[in-house]
């Protein structure tokens, strides 16, 4: 997942049954949840991901390529 808004974007991640915040800086990429989960994203949308998405995030909204 790669941040390419201007400020720091919070996701809520729950992976197996374990919910947990991830940070990720402007201009940062960091790979979450290789094995799938669902990301709730800064403006309350949520995404399920199986894992081998490319996701780009903008103004708290998410692109999947």
């Amino acid at each position: 997942m790669t941040n390419k808004g201007p400020d720091t974007a919070v996701l809520v991640v729950v992976e197996g049954g374990s919910r947990m915040e991830v940070a990720i800086d402007p201009g940062a990429t960091e790979n979450i949840c290789p094995e799938g989960c669902f990301v709730t994203l800064p403006n309350g949308d949520r995404l399920g991901l199986t894992g081998g998405e490319n996701v780009e995030l903008d103004a708290g909204t998410a692109s999947v390529k």
